[in-house]
C-alpha cells in the first residue's frame, strides 16, 4: 500500500495532543504501561508506532521500507521533515509563552515578600490595643452594674403605676367616650383591662370594675341600638357587632336580625343600579346607539360597599358562609335581571358586552372575598341565560319587523288595495327588513363574541349554536305565521303569536306578497345568510353546524312549497271571485227565455275589470317571464278549436236549424281527429304565467256555468256576443292566446250544445255590436 498522501488534519492534531500530554505527564507510571503494552504487541507494529513513547526506529524503518516504494519513501521523507518544522514551531511558542507566565510570576512573588515584611510587628501592636480596650470595658460594667439592677427595677415599678393608674382612670375613659360616641376606644381600654379584673377585680380594684361593667353595660345597649337602627348603614351595624362580639356578647343571638337587615340593603342597592340602568335603556332608545356608553356608577360603588361587608361578616360569624354565599349570587342575580330588563326594551351589542364586562368584573372582586360562593360560575349560568334571551329578543325583533312591514297592507271592506302601487312598496319592504335584520344580527353577534369580555369568550361555542337555531327556529315560525296571514288553518297557533286571519278575509295582493317573499327567502335570503355565517364565524364547528343545527337546504326547501301554495292560493282566491260573478250571471235571468241581444252584457266589464286589477297587482309583484313567447305559439296542439272550426267556417252558408244541428254532429267527428291541446301547464312565478293561468281557469269556469244552463237562440246569441268581445279584450291580458282561443271557443261550443235553436249571429252584426260597445268605453264618465 502507497502512502503518498499526508496524514489527515485530525490524525495530526491527535498527535500533537499525545506529543504534548506525554512530554508534560506528571504520571511517569502512565508513559512506562503505555510502553510495555506497545512491547507486547511489538509482532503488530504498525506506522503508527512513531506517536508513542516506545518508538523503535529500526523497527519502524523496516516496516516502512517493505511497506513502501521509493517514491512512497521520498513523500513520506518530505512530509515528516515538514512535520518536524511545525513541531519545532510549536515547542518554540509553548516555550515563550510560558517564559513569560515564569517571569510574571516571579515578579509577583518578590512584590508580596517585600510588601509583607512590617505586617507581623502592626499586628502584634493591634493585638495589645484590644486587650486594652477589653480590660476597661469590664471595669466599666464592674462599676455599673449595682446602679443598672437599681433602675430597671424603678422602670418596672413605674410601668406597674401606670397600669394601676389606668384602672383607677378606666371608668372615667368609658364615659368620655360614650359622650363622645366612640365605641371602638372604648371597647378597646376595656378588653385591655379584663386580665387584671379578672385576677385583682373582687379585691384592690372591685370599686373601679364595678363602674367600669356599669359602662360597659351602656356601652352594649348603644352598640345593639345601632344594630336594630334602621338609620344607620350596614357598615354601621357590621361594626357595632363586631364591638359586641369583643365585649364577648352573645352575636349569635343577632345573625338573623344582621343578615334580614344585609338583605334588604342589597336590595336597595339592586333596585337603584337597576332603575339607573332602565333610565339609561330609555335614554339610549331615545338617542340611538350611544358611543361612550357606561355603565352607572351606582353599580360600582354597590359592589365595593358589599365586598367590605362580607369580611367583616365572616369574621363575626364563623359559620356564615352559606348565607353570604346565598346573598351573594342574588345580588349577582338582580344585575341580570336588570340586564334581561334591557333586553326586552332593546340594547345594542357593544352596549352589553360592557354591562358584561362591568359585572364580570364586580364578580371577581367578590370572588376574591368569598370563594365559598363560586359566583364565577354562578355568573356563566346567568350570563347563559341573559345570551339566550339577547337572542331570542333580536329574533323576536326581526319577526315583528317582517311582520310590520307586511301589516302596512290597508284593505277596504271588498278587500282592494287602496294605494296604487302599495304592493310593490310592501314587497321592497319586507324584503329589505329580512336581508338587513339578518345581516345585523349576524354582524351584532361577531362584536359581541369579538369583546374581551370572559362570559362571551366562555360561552363563544355555545353562543354560535344558539344564533344558527335562532336562524332555524326563525325560519320555521315566518312559515307557519305566513300561513296565518294567508288563512291557513292546519298551523299550530300556539307555535305563533298571531291571530289567524279568515280565508274569506285574506286579500289577494297579500297572498301573492307572501309567495314572492318566500320565494326571495329561498333565492337570496337564505344564501345569503349561510354565506355571511360562514365569514363571520370561520370555523370547522360552524361548517358543520351549518348542517345539523342550522340546514339552509331544509328551509329553502319548506319555502320553496310555501311559495307555491301562496301562488296557487292567489289565483285560487282571485278565480273564486270570479265565479262569484259568473254565478250572478248565470242564476239571474231566465236563458230560455232571453231576450235579443242589443250590446255586450255589464258582466264583461266586470270580469275585464278584475283581470285588470290581477295585472296591475302581478306586476307589481311579480318579474317577467325571461323567454317570453309568441302568443300564438307557446301552447302545444292546433290553433283552432277542434269543436268550433267548422261551425265558424260554415256557419254563413247555413240558415235554418237543422243544417246547425247538422253541424254539430260534424264538430263532434272533427274533434276526433285533431290533436289534443295542452290547456293547463305548470305554473311558474312570472307575471305572463299566473295572469294567463288565471284567464283559462276564468273562461273553464264560464264554460261550466254554460253548461248548467238552456239556451234559447237569443241566450244563446248573447253569449256568442259576449264571447266575441272577449277575444279581442283578453289579447292585452293572457299570453297564450291560442289557448284562450281554444277556451272560449269551447265556451260557445257549450252553448251551442246546451241551446234549443242554436242560431248564431251574422259576423256583421257581431262586428257593430262590438264597436259600439269599445265606442261607448272610450265615452268621457260625467263628473259625479
Amino acid at each position: 500500500m502507497e502512502l503518498g498522501e499526508g496524514a489527515p488534519m485530525d490524525d495530526k492534531a491527535k498527535r500533537m495532543r499525545d506529543l504534548l500530554s506525554s512530554f508534560y505527564s506528571p504520571d511517569p507510571s502512565l508513559a512506562s504501561s503505555m510502553t510495555q503494552s506497545l512491547n507486547t504487541s511489538s509482532r503488530f507494529a504498525t506506522l503508527d508506532t512513531i506517536n508513542t513513547t516506545a518508538f523503535d526506529a529500526d523497527q519502524y524503518m523496516n516496516l516502512l521500507v517493505q511497506k513502501s516504494n521509493l517514491e512512497g519513501l521520498l513523500q513520506k521523507h518530505v512530509e515528516m521533515a515538514a512535520e518536524i518544522k511545525n513541531l519545532d514551531t510549536d515547542l518554540q511558542m509553548l516555550v515563550y509563552e510560558n517564559y513569560n507566565k515564569f517571569i510574571s510570576a516571579t515578579d509577583t512573588i518578590k512584590r508580596m515578600k517585600n510588601n509583607i515584611a512590617g505586617m507581623e510587628t502592626n499586628m502584634e501592636k493591634l493585638l495589645e490595643k484590644i486587650v486594652s480596650v477589653q480590660s476597661r470595658s469590664d471595669g466599666v460594667n464592674t462599676s455599673l452594674f449595682k446602679k443598672r439592677e437599681h433602675i430597671e427595677k424603678l422602670h418596672c415599678t413605674r410601668n406597674l403605676l401606670r397600669k394601676v393608674q389606668f384602672i383607677y382612670d378606666l371608668p372615667t375613659r368609658l364615659e368620655k367616650c360614650i359622650k363622645a360616641e366612640t365605641y371602638a376606644d372604648a371597647v378597646k381600654y376595656y378588653t385591655g383591662a379584663m386580665p387584671i379584673f379578672k385576677a385583682y377585680g373582687d379585691s384592690s380594684f372591685e370599686d373601679c370594675k364595678r363602674k367600669s361593667e356599669a359602662a360597659v353595660a351602656t356601652i352594649v345597649k348603644s352598640l345593639q341600638g345601632k344594630v336594630y337602627s334602621d338609620s344607620e348603614s350596614i357598615q354601621t351595624r357590621a361594626e357595632a357587632v363586631l364591638l359586641l362580639k369583643r365585649l364577648e356578647f352573645p352575636v349569635e343571638s343577632l345573625k338573623v336580625k344582621l343578615f334580614e337587615k344585609l338583605e334588604q340593603f342589597l336590595g336597595n342597592m339592586s333596585d337603584e343600579c337597576k332603575d339607573s340602568k332602565v333610565a339609561s335603556v330609555h335614554e339610549s332608545s331615545d338617542h340611538g346607539k350611544d358611543p361612550d356608553f357606561s355603565p352607572p356608577t351606582a353599580n360600582e360603588v354597590s359592589t365595593r360597599e358589599f365586598t367590605e361587608l362580607i369580611l367583616p361578616y365572616k369574621v363575626i360569624f364563623l359559620d356564615s358562609e352559606p348565607e353570604l354565599s346565598k346573598l351573594a349570587q342574588n345580588f349577582v342575580s338582580k344585575h341580570f335581571e336588570a340586564i334581561n330588563e334591557k333586553i326586552k326594551k332593546h340594547i345594542h351589542s357593544e352596549d352589553l358586552a360592557a354591562t358584561i364586562r362591568t359585572i364580570w368584573t364586580d364578580v371577581l372582586l367578590m370572588d376574591d372575598v368569598l370563594p365559598e360562593a363560586s359566583l364565577q360560575s354562578f355568573a356563566l349560568e346567568c350570563g347563559r341565560t341573559a345570551m339566550k334571551n339577547y337572542i331570542s329578543s333580536v329574533f323576536s325583533r326581526l319577526s315583528l319587523d317582517i311582520s310590520g312591514a307586511l301589516a302596512k297592507i290597508h284593505v277596504t271592506h271588498k278587500g282592494e288595495i287602496e294605494e296604487k302601487h302599495a304592493l310593490k312598496f310592501i314587497l321592497e319592504a319586507s324584503k329589505k327588513a329580512m336581508m338587513q335584520g339578518s345581516l345585523d344580527i349576524i354582524l351584532d353577534f361577531k362584536r359581541l363574541l369579538d369583546e374581551d369580555v370572559t362570559i362571551s369568550m366562555n360561552l363563544r361555542d355555545s353562543a354560535i349554536v344558539w344564533v344558527l337555531e335562532g336562524f332555524q327556529d326563525f325560519f320555521l315560525k315566518l312559515n307557519l305565521y305566513f300561513g296565518l296571514l294567508s288563512g291557513k288553518s292546519d298551523v299550530g297557533i300556539e307555535e305563533v303569536i298571531v291571530e289567524r286571519v279568515p280565508r274569506d278575509k285574506v286579500s289577494a295582493g297579500l297572498v301573492l306578497v307572501l309567495a314572492q317573499v318566500s320565494t326571495f327567502i329561498v333565492q337570496n335570503a337564505i344564501p345569503k345568510i349561510t354565506e355571511e355565517i360562514a365569514s363571520a364565524f370561520s370555523d370547522g364547528t360552524v361548517r358543520r353546524l351549518l348542517n345539523t343545527v342550522f340546514i339552509p337546504a331544509e328551509a329553502c326547501r319548506i319555502f320553496q312549497s310555501s311559495s307555491e301554495m301562496f301562488l296557487n292560493l292567489y289565483i285560487k282566491i282571485r278565480n273564486q271571485r270570479i265565479s262569484v260573478i259568473l254565478n250572478r250571471r248565470f242564476a239571474a235571468p231566465n236563458w230560455a227565455k232571453h231576450k235579443e241581444p242589443r250590446e255586450v252584457h255589464m258582466f264583461v266589464d266586470l270580469l275585464l275589470k278584475e283581470f285588470e286589477e290581477t295585472r296591475m297587482e302581478v306586476e307589481q309583484i311579480l318579474p317577467q317571464s325571461p323567454t317570453r313567447k309568441h302568443r300564438r305559439t307557446e301552447s302545444n296542439g292546433s290553433t283552432t278549436s277542434s269543436r268550433s272550426n267548422p261551425l265558424r267556417d260554415d256557419r254563413l252558408s247555413h240558415s235554418n236549424s237543422q243544417k246547425a244541428r247538422s253541424q254539430l254532429l260534424e264538430t263532434h267527428l272533427a274533434k276526433l281527429f285533431k290533436q289534443k291541446m295542452e290547456i293547463f301547464t305548470k305554473i311558474e312565478h312570472t307575471q305572463e304565467s299566473v295572469l294567463t293561468t288565471i284567464v283559462k281557469l276564468s273562461l273553464k269556469s264560464l264554460q261550466e256555468f254554460v253548461r248548467l244552463q238552456t239556451f234559447n237562440r237569443s241566450g244563446f246569441q248573447q253569449i256568442q256576443l259576449d264571447i266575441h268581445f272577449f277575444k279581442s279584450a283578453l289579447k292585452d291580458i293572457a299570453e297564450d292566446q291560442a289557448a284562450v282561443d281554444f277556451l272560449l271557443d269551447e265556451v260557445i261550443v257549450a252553448c251551442s250544445e246546451r241551446c234549443l235553436d242554436p242560431i248564431p249571429l251574422e259576423p256583421p252584426i257581431l262586428d257593430r255590436l262590438v264597436q259600439a260597445k269599445v265606442a261607448k268605453s272610450f265615452e268621457p264618465r260625467p263628473m259625479s
